[in-house]
């Protein structure tokens, strides 16, 4: 156990390496590896609004705290964060000092390859009827953090990564199927189960956000009962689908705001909003400010 746990803090100092040194220009780097981001913060931040995509993220020194509804995750150096759907969260890094900065990644999930492992391997099928949140913390293991060292480590032979970076990355995720968590992404990959189901439903909403919402049409859109899709659609996601829906709305509504310059009135209707005031109401809880507030703050923490 003490060897496995040397090599365990060896492999974890050598990634906090890679990421320090392709991090050291900046807090965010997206690398030229399809799918994989660099993180670093040299004080605590948040708590920010957003949408976490299918993916596992990694703290290699420092901790961020993650809120899905009333639950929470802290994934640090000992825990990896896996997200196997498309969800709102309040995301805050709490441990970070400039002599001891926050290093994270974020390496998003390519669903066929997901499937792909699962129909060639011979992973148990998941058990039948459950469904559970998208998210969940797992103990990181030497095997994963190795095979994220050497895909950090393509950064510098970028002529390989074509080649190389796919072998990785299926390695990865092959290693997250047969851990403890493996159960969460075979769920979602496996067409019928009810997990499978949701996730066709929350695709379907960040697809078409901006339209009117009638659960029983996407129900049945998911075959599903109105009572089942809803109980598990709030399992998964720790919300209603039309909680769901208005925090995507927020979020682009945001987004349409600070990138494309549009007002509030103009960018509430272009996500699905019928009355500017209840959109400013919704947007003020929701984010701590009202719309013009919260985008001149945002244009000043960009500036600076």
């Amino acid at each position: 156990m003490h060897r496995e746990e040397s090599s365990l803090a060896a492999a974890v100092a050598e990634l906090r390496k890679s990421i320090a040194r392709w991090t050291e220009g900046g807090e965010f780097h997206a690398t030229a590896i399809p799918g994989l981001s660099l993180f670093r913060r040299d004080q605590p931040a948040g708590p920010i609004s957003g949408i976490y995509e299918p993916s596992i993220c990694l703290a290699v020194q420092g901790a961020k705290r993650v809120l899905l509804g009333d639950d929470t995750y802290i994934y640090d150096s000992s825990h990896y964060l896996i997200t196997s759907v498309h969800l709102p969260t309040i995301v805050q890094i709490i441990e970070a000092t400039p002599e001891i900065p926050y290093l994270g990644l974020r390496l998003k999930f390519d669903q066929r390859v997901i499937s792909q492992l699962i129909m060639e391997s011979t992973l148990p099928q998941p058990r039948a009827q459950q469904s559970g949140r998208g998210m969940a913390t797992g103990e990181v293991t030497a095997p994963l953090i190795n095979a994220f060292l050497r895909l950090t480590n393509l950064l510098a032979e970028e002529q390989d990564i074509p080649i190389l970076a796919p072998i990785i990355h299926r390695e990865i995720i092959y290693r997250l199927l047969v851990g403890n968590q493996g159960e969460r992404l075979r769920q979602i990959a496996s067409a019928g189960s009810q997990s499978h189901q949701i996730s066709r439903a929350i695709d379907w909403l960040k697809n078409n956000f901006s339209q009117p919402l009638i659960i029983n049409d996407l129900a049945a859109h998911v075959s599903m009962s109105s009572s089942t899709f809803h109980h598990h659609f709030r399992s998964m996601t720790a919300l209603s689908p039309l909680q769901f829906q208005k925090q995507l709305r927020l979020q682009e509504a945001r987004r349409l705001m600070l990138a494309e310059h549009l007002d509030a009135a103009n960018a509430a209707f272009q996500v699905g909003y019928e009355s500017p005031s209840q959109f400013n109401r919704e947007y003020n809880r929701h984010f701590g400010a009202p719309p013009l507030r919260d985008i001149t703050k945002l244009r000043h923490m960009t500036a600076g």
